[in-house]
């Protein structure tokens, strides 16, 4: 999976117990932060146990499944799986009794809900979900309904029952930071004008659709949120002229393309502006661990992508400052490629010291990223366009048409003060300003 990747979330079997599988053959897939990937099997076999279920999170190096491969008879190893699984019938069905027995009395009237005589229909399954989640009927009465003549559908009862648990885990929270207020000396009380945040569940109405975040969204939800509450957050920007870039790769682009095979975009031209940027400013290139700084050896500067879902991954350029244009340019138009069609591996989102946005590829004249945690900075590109500017010569003052851009940093305010956030961005934005259009490649 690669040096750096310690786990991997399960996400699905592609094999069951008891089936034959060839040398190679994908068996599962795991996901690890925002790839996913096969996991093969190196012998050929059949499959007698599993190991994890699946959302299990597994560390390198623990067994996932056991494959027989002793030569044995399929036919006798598909006898062993199903007398075991006999065996487990059984056990679960004793084990069924036994609980049954010692179900108390409180649970009856839930379990009743479901009779209830209420006039509204309700199908066997948003019953079931009523009944496990102790829903009684009068409050599944109040459930607002998108199905056919206002009808609860199984959305309508999913979305309330994770706004209910987000109310129940608020008022938790606020129950617990309450009690251990209690217990704070008087320096560690929290200041009286101090105001609580609060969770405020969103409502469900007629004709709303309910969309079930994906794994990806989620992890990067809570990266967003993991980072906003972890670093200080401050921008910095700067207009630059790129006119010259603009005016060079239209110059250059078809030879280019011609020659090496490859599309000659702006992004490797940018890449290399912030990897020589960052050997400036080496602490740029750090990361934070406690209370600690940890200084960066290698300059590995990620590069946000979309996808075509709306979900959006951070392949890394390693190396970034060893690159010429053209291998820059080689590097970033197949980590785009492979990132649209999630083909990236592991490792290849891993080890990333700094981080680039481009939002002008949206319109975006800039924007105010959120860093990527541990890394304290990460800079957004704007789009480029032409505008009347101001040009200074030796002989006065006069307006042109002039490309511009803005590029937005977003730095780590413990760690990062505003003069090096502002000179590494002006560091960029003047290697830029002084491309040479003369320039071979």
């Amino acid at each position: 999976m690669g040096e750096s990747v310690a786990e991997a979330t399960l996400t699905s079997w592609l094999k069951e117990i008891g089936d034959t599988i060839d040398l190679d053959e994908a068996v599962l897939e795991i996901a690890t932060d925002k790839v996913d990937s096969e996991v093969p099997s190196e012998v050929e076999g059949v499959l007698v146990e599993k190991r994890f279920q699946i959302d299990d999170v597994i560390k390198v190096g623990e067994t996932i499944a056991i494959i027989e491969t002793s030569g044995a008879a399929t036919g006798e190893i598909m006898n062993g799986i199903a007398e075991a699984n006999v065996v487990e019938n059984v056990s679960q069905i004793e084990e069924g009794i036994q609980v049954a027995k010692e179900t108390t009395v409180a649970q009856v009237p839930v379990a009743a809900t479901t009779n209830s005589n209420s006039e509204r229909f309700y199908s066997p399954l948003v019953k079931n979900i009523a009944k496990e989640e102790g829903i009684t009927i009068a409050e599944l009465d109040t459930i607002v309904g998108t199905g056919k003549e206002a009808r609860v559908t199984k959305n309508d009862i999913l979305a309330y029952v994770s706004n209910r648990k987000a109310i129940q885990i608020t008022a938790k929270v606020a129950i617990d930071q309450e009690s251990r207020a209690m217990f704070k000396t008087p320096q560690e009380q929290t200041p009286v004008h101090a105001e609580k945040v609060k969770t405020v569940p969103a409502s469900v109405a007629v004709g709303d659709e309910v969309i079930e975040m994906t794994r990806m969204g989620k992890l990067i939800a809570k990266h967003m949120v993991d980072s906003v509450t972890t670093s200080a957050h401050v921008q910095s920007f700067i207009e630059v002229d790129v006119t010259n870039i603009v005016n060079w790769r239209a110059k250059m682009k078809d030879a280019f393309e011609k020659r090496e095979g490859e599309k000659l975009t702006f992004t490797p031209i940018f890449m290399e502006a912030i990897a020589i940027a960052l050997k400036k400013y080496p602490m740029m290139n750090i990361s934070v661990s406690g209370d600690k700084v940890i200084k960066k050896k290698n300059i590995n500067i990620g590069m946000a992508a979309a996808l075509p879902d709306g979900n959006l991954i951070v392949p890394v350029i390693k190396n970034a400052d060893q690159l010429n244009l053209v291998g820059m340019a080689k590097v970033v138009n197949d980590l785009a490629a492979r990132s649209r069609n999630n083909q990236l591996k592991p490792d290849e989102i891993q080890d990333g010291t700094y981080t680039v946005t481009n939002v002008g590829t949206f319109g975006s004249v800039f924007g105010t990223p959120i860093i990527n945690q541990p890394q304290v900075g990460i800079l957004a590109l704007g789009a480029i366009r032409k505008i009347p500017s101001v040009i200074e010569t030796n002989e006065g003052d006069f307006i042109g048409i002039r490309s511009k851009m803005y590029i937005s940093h977003s730095y780590d305010h413990r760690v990062v003060n505003g003069a090096l956030g502002s000179m590494f961005a002006k560091a960029v934005a003047d290697y830029l300003e002084a491309w040479d259009v003369n320039r071979a490649i």
